[in-house]
């Protein structure tokens, strides 16, 4: 693996830096406190291109490579988890997915648009009864005619609320199970699809997670994605590439935590020195700065598996995985070092602790993800 970042993706890391630090950062307490989306913020990454980092330049996209896309992603969280991941929505469960699946013509309406930030995407899988268990879908696409009725209820949808496009999974024919769910393109707007309840989140509140109801909602035949059948396959695909975005948005919490809690253990004085020269803060320092590092390779090395058309999904589950753990771990030490101030709203070390959380939840748990591992290890 080549360690050394190219010219391009120095360029992605100061491009996204300086928007982080002048642009998210400033007002991503107050977002975050009066859960509200910083629609100004995700206008400017699609002013950037971030919203269509990977797309190549045949769709209106950036082209870049996966590790510049977790390099932004890193920058971002550390100023913004929630901004982040509505960037992290877009590039890798829709327009990932709409490239590899979609028609010409479904390219040419919906990715474009997308690529270009003129549209936002969301990717809608979960229901109240189908988390990990995929298969349990009680949505339905009953093909009738030239299109499809779908009914069913969605929830903790990321965008929801303001996505123009929705990629939506249902049941075509519930008797093949997984086998029996196929994958279709929403537009908002669309008679029969609406929203529901906006959920009241522990972290990441500055991002719009909410419920998604279709009631009779008809849907050309023409905006099914794939086949019939085939949305399984396309939901563990995009849930992949997701993975490794988590990854990157949890190396960014973990280091924006560590960041705060090495200026935090110079400047805070206990028993006439800095807290920074006790050793059991440094060994604190140091295990979660190794730790962090370790989960940044790991995320990259999913990235280049990606990139080189290789097989990624145990690196991504890998990178997930660890990076996640990771960003729970750091933030919760750079917690206690910072003693009960880290306690208190002012210290965005706090808002780190509770973003780091749903890290270890989204795109697949845990437990999920050593069940990737293992399965892909069993194989070998």
């Amino acid at each position: 693996m080549d360690l050394k970042l190219t010219e391009e993706q120095e360029m992605i890391r100061k491009m996204a830096r300086e928007f982080a630090e002048k642009e998210v950062a400033p007002i991503a307490a107050e977002m975050d406190e009066k859960g509200e989306v910083p629609f100004a913020n995700i206008r400017k990454m699609a002013e950037l291109g971030f919203l269509g980092l990977t797309t190549p330049e045949e769709y209106g996209g950036a082209g870049m490579d996966t590790v510049s896309y977790c390099i932004a992603i890193e920058e971002i969280s550390k100023a913004c988890a929630a901004t982040a991941i509505v960037m992290a929505v877009q590039n890798s469960l829709v327009n990932y997915i709409l490239l590899k699946f979609g028609t010409d013509e479904q390219k040419d309406k919906y990715l474009r648009p997308l690529a270009a930030g003129d549209k936002i995407g969301a990717f809608a899988l979960t229901e109240p009864g189908a988390g990990t268990d995929a298969a349990a879908q009680q949505t339905t696409a009953v093909l009738q005619g030239d299109h499809y009725v779908i009914n069913g209820t969605k929830h903790f949808i990321t965008n929801g609320g303001f996505a123009d496009i929705v990629l939506l999974f249902a049941m075509t024919d519930k008797s093949k199970g997984h086998r029996g769910i196929s994958c279709f393109i929403v537009e908002k707007g669309t008679p029969g699809f609406s929203t529901g309840k906006h959920e009241h989140k522990m972290g990441i509140r500055a991002s719009d997670t909410c419920e998604l109801i279709f009631e009779d909602c008809k849907v050309p035949v023409a905006n099914r994605l794939g086949q019939e059948g085939e949305g399984f396959k396309i939901a563990m695909m995009a849930l992949d590439a997701g993975r490794i975005g988590v990854g990157a948005q949890a190396v960014g919490i973990a280091q924006a935590a560590l960041d705060k809690a090495i200026a935090h253990a110079k400047t805070r004085v206990q028993f006439g020195q800095p807290i920074g020269q006790f050793q059991a803060i440094q060994f604190m320092l140091a295990d979660m700065a190794t730790q962090i590092e370790a989960a940044r390779l790991l995320v990259y090395n999913a990235a280049l598996k990606k990139d080189a058309g290789e097989r990624f999904s145990k690196e991504a589950s890998m990178a997930k995985l660890f990076a996640s753990e990771v960003a729970g771990f750091v933030t919760t030490k750079a917690v206690q070092i910072h003693g009960g101030y880290g306690y208190m709203k002012e210290y965005p070390v706090e808002r780190y602790f509770r973003d780091a959380k749903i890290t270890e939840i989204y795109e697949g748990t845990s437990e999920v993800q050593r069940m990737v591992i293992a399965s892909n290890l069993l194989k070998e």
